[in-house]
Parts: C-alpha cells; sequence; structure tokens
C-alpha cells in the first residue's frame, strides 16, 4: 500500500504533474535571530525584530509563552509559519486566531483549515466547535473522503448550513471545488495543519495548490508543525508574503520535557510476547501501539483482544464512520489501548496517552518524534518504548540520536521504576484540560488532596488523589513518594478533606 493510501489522503489517481508555486516568494526576512534562544521568530514585522523569544523548558510555562509568541500577529493578520513541540496548542492557535478574525455571511467561507487526514479534520472540527461555543451564529463543517460526496454538496447548496469555517483533506476540498459546489471567493484565512506533510511530497503539494489558486490572492496564510525541515521551509514560504517565522532552532529541543525513551531489542518472532509483558507490567491510562502496516494492525489488535486486552485498531481499511466511532471510543476512554498505523502519527491528541508503543519503527527520525509526541502532552509525564528487530531499525534509531541529540537507553531488564506510573496506579482517570492535570480516584470517606504547583510558574499539576480504606503508614508512604516527585522550585500542599488542614 502506498503511502498515501496509509495516511487516508484522498487524492485521485491523476499522474502527477509538476507544477508553479501558487504565489511568489516572500520577500528576504529583516528579522534578527538571537543568539541564546531556541525559538526563533524572524521576518519584517517589527514584533520579529525584536529577536529570539527563549523556549520554554522543564520549569517554564510552556503554552503561555509559546503562544505569547504567536497570538498578537495572526489576529492583525499576518502570515505566520510555525514550528513547536508536539502537544503545545498549535491547533489553539490557529483556531482562537480565526474565531477572531471569522466574517459571518450567510453562503460564505471565510476560513479554510486543511490538514492530511480524516480523523485530525475531525478532530480539528470538534476544537473549534469547543472554542465557539459562546458564537452560536458560526457555522463549522468538516469535510473528507469516505463518506458520500452528496452529503457534502446538500450541506453547501443550502445558505443555512453554509459553513462559515471548513476543515478537510485536499482530496475532498479539491473535488467540491473542481465540481464548482464549493466556491472559496470569499475566504480570509487560508491554513494548513502539518504543512510539512502535506506539501513535502508533490502529489499532497498539487492538490493544496489547486484549493490554494480558488482562494483570494489577498488572505492570511497560516502554517503549522512540529518538525519544519529546512527543505520544505522555502516551500511553504511560497504560499505566503512576508511572513512571521518561529523556528526551534535547536532540534534537541523538539523531544518533549517529561517522555521517558526506551528501546528493546529483540527479534520480530518475540514481539508479540514483549508486548503483552509490557501491557501486564506497566500501569497506563491509555496507549498507542504504532505498526507499519493495515494488515498488522488488524492481527495484533486481534491478538491483544484475545488475550484479554480491550484494544481497538484504527487504520485505512476501515470504513469511515466506523473509523470515527472507534476513535470516539479510545477518545473517550471507553478503549484503552488503540492499535494504529501511521494515521495517528501527526496531530491527534488524546490527552489521556502517556504509554506509545512502536511495534514497529517508523522510516525516519520525523516520523519517530511525531509518533511518541502522542504521549506526554501539554508537559506533563509520558513513555515511549520502540521495540528494534533489524538493522533498519537500528538505523532509524541511530538518526534518532543523532538528529535530536539524545541518547535512547535499553529498557531495563528489571522494567522502570517511574513515579508517574506509581501515580497513575492509584487513580482512576486522568482529565488533561490545557496545561491542568487533574487525577481523581472517588471514595466515600476520606480524601487527600495532594497539590504539586511550580512555584511562580504554570502549568501546574493538580493531583487530586482520593486515600480510602488505607492505613495512615499507607497514606504517608504515598505522600512521600509523591513529595519525591518535587525539587527546589516546587511546591507540595497535602490538605485532608476531613479536617481541612493542610
Amino acid at each position: 500500500m502506498s503511502a498515501g493510501e496509509e495516511d487516508l489522503i484522498d487524492y485521485s489517481d491523476e499522474e502527477l504533474a509538476t507544477t508553479e508555486a501558487p504565489a511568489p516568494a516572500a520577500g528576504a526576512n529583516g528579522g534578527v535571530k538571537g543568539d541564546s534562544g531556541n525559538l526563533t521568530v524572524s521576518g519584517n514585522s517589527a514584533a520579529a525584530k525584536k529577536g529570539s523569544y527563549p523556549f520554554p523548558g522543564a520549569d517554564s510555562n510552556i503554552l503561555r509563552r509559546f503562544s505569547k509568541s504567536v497570538f498578537p500577529k495572526p489576529i492583525l493578520g499576518t502570515d505566520v509559519l510555525c514550528q513547536a513541540k508536539s502537544g503545545l496548542g498549535k491547533t489553539a492557535v490557529f483556531v482562537l486566531t480565526t474565531l477572531q478574525q471569522v466574517e459571518v455571511v450567510a453562503g460564505e467561507t471565510s476560513v479554510l483549515v486543511m490538514c492530511h487526514t480524516r480523523e485530525l479534520a475531525y478532530q480539528i472540527r470538534n476544537e473549534y466547535q469547543r472554542f465557539c461555543h459562546f458564537m452560536p451564529d458560526v457555522k463549522i463543517g468538516v469535510f473528507y473522503g469516505g463518506v458520500p460526496i452528496t452529503k457534502d454538496v446538500e450541506v453547501l447548496k443550502n445558505p443555512e448550513t453554509h459553513p462559515h469555517i471548513i476543515v478537510g483533506t485536499p482530496g475532498r476540498l479539491n473535488a467540491l471545488v473542481r465540481d464548482k459546489y464549493l466556491r472559496l471567493n470569499s475566504v480570509k484565512v487560508f491554513v494548513l495543519d502539518e504543512c510539512d506533510k502535506m506539501l513535502d511530497q508533490i502529489d499532497m503539494r498539487r492538490d493544496v495548490q489547486e484549493i490554494f489558486r480558488a482562494t483570494p490572492p489577498q488572505k492570511q496564510v497560516m502554517m503549522f508543525s512540529a518538525t519544519l525541515s529546512q527543505e520544505v521551509r522555502p516551500i511553504c514560504k511560497k504560499f505566503m508574503q512576508n511572513p512571521l517565522e518561529i523556528y526551534i532552532d535547536n532540534e534537541t529541543k523538539l523531544t518533549l520535557y517529561g517522555l521517558q525513551q526506551y528501546y528493546i531489542k529483540l527479534e520480530e518472532r518475540e514481539k508479540n510476547r514483549r508486548l503483552n509483558e509490557l501491557l501486564d507490567e506497566l500501569s497506563f491510562n491509555q496507549v498507542i501501539i504504532f505498526v507499519k502496516s493495515t494488515v498488522r494492525a488488524t492481527e495484533l489488535d486481534k491478538l491483544l483482544r484475545e488475550c484479554n486486552f480491550p484494544s481497538v485498531a484504527i487504520h485505512s481499511g476501515v470504513s469511515q464512520e466506523e473509523r470515527i466511532k472507534r476513535f470516539n471510543d479510545f477518545k473517550d476512554f471507553n478503549k484503552r489501548i488503540c492499535v494504529a498505523t501511521d494515521v495517528f502519527g501527526r496531530g491527534i491528541d488524546v490527552n489521556k496517552i502517556n504509554l506509545a508503543i512502536n511495534y514497529d519503527l517508523p522510516p525516519d527520525a520525523d516520523s519517530y518524534l511525531h509518533r511518541v509526541g502522542r504521549a506526554g502532552r501539554f508537559g506533563t509525564k509520558g513513555l515511549a518504548i520502540s521495540f528494534v528487530s533489524s538493522e533498519a531499525d537500528q538505523e532509524v534509531l541511530k538518526a534518532v540520536e543523532k538528529r535530536f541529540e539524545v541518547a535512547l537507553p535499553e529498557y531495563p531488564e528489571g522494567g522502570i521504576i517511574s513515579h508517574f506510573f506509581h501515580i497513575s496506579a492509584i487513580t482512576a482517570s486522568i482529565v488533561c484540560l490545557g496545561c491542568v492535570v487533574v487525577l481523581r480516584r472517588h471514595c466515600h470517606t476520606r480524601k487527600i488532596m495532594i497539590v504539586f504547583t511550580e512555584l511562580f510558574s504554570s502549568p501546574f499539576v493538580y493531583l487530586g488523589v482520593s486515600c480510602s480504606g488505607h492505613g495512615d503508614d499507607e497514606i504517608n508512604c504515598a505522600w512521600k513518594l509523591m513529595a519525591s516527585q518535587a525539587d527546589n522550585d516546587t511546591m507540595v500542599v497535602v490538605k485532608d478533606s476531613a479536617t481541612g488542614k493542610k
């Protein structure tokens, strides 16, 4: 199966043809790049000429600083080319800025957002609906393949249902534009999520160009990705005019803080047994298991269910309606284990995932970064384990270590001792709200609230751990275990809800 089919991108089978860039290249950047920061902002704007913003580290307010460097200019209509770590809120940036600018006119589309997979388009649509809760007049539409195009046509023909904001995949959008069901002459903002994936290959870029040409010359263009190579940046800038450019100069900072990464060297025939052992010994909230083909995804999912693991498989071999159902089951915590191809490798945000397993390693370092980025989002802790069973796998591992200057240790024979996973073991659920993580277990009698918060900074982690039916010694041990997570910059507050004492 081709890479395009595997990633569920709905492109026609017409012969590929190289096309010219749809817009003139941006002029030379007048920005000043700083020496100390890793997040570089450049461009011709006054804000860009201030230099570099220091990229947030372990003790920084990640989302606030990232958003501070990105938010002001998009709201004013500046083109933006933005690179940032997975899980920092790139989606929130373009969702909120486009909602600030959307023009509500019946029968006209003001904002167009494109991404490379159907599930990601569905997720972005849901984010728009969540953020525009108090904007009832704004209509959001999502268009992708796998469903009858007649349903999309019905929505577009009726001015009462015609979306002001459209999210979709290039194949379906291009078909609607080509058949003149979708007119984009009123588009004010054009957004590409995971832009490197969409523009790096000529067939994907062709569809994006056709849609781009159907939009007005004067519009705002925003592109986002965690990985923006030196080769793809000029391609992105050909769609823009004097963009605000935000890059991570030091790519070693692309790996997520709080994400533990290991590899396990084994034979191909040993993978199933080792996977079962890991799922038994590790306490996780949700796990994503990546494989290289739809056949392997189906068979591994079948094997896991036979072993009484509550798994679900998501790949291109499943009908679109069933895929969305499975995606929602996993996202809503009805299923804790998901076996997937690279359909889930980019952009998908399931905030309860704290374990990612590469059953099959991806072909390159960028794909590895996106995959493991499904765990440890918003500064939370997570674990990534990769199976290495061939020379090709070893080469990918070396490429990852070289690219991001990180030494991936071998998974210890005795397993790992992770306070995060111990804490998870005594909690029933984890809910991520922005940069706030709440862990909670219900009780009937006594409730101990343990709060971790970094002094003078956010995000903070709030742990509401209910201790019911435990002796004082056990509770004291739990306190000490969690307090051991703290360092000199962390305040630990322990509150007994029965007495109110802290």
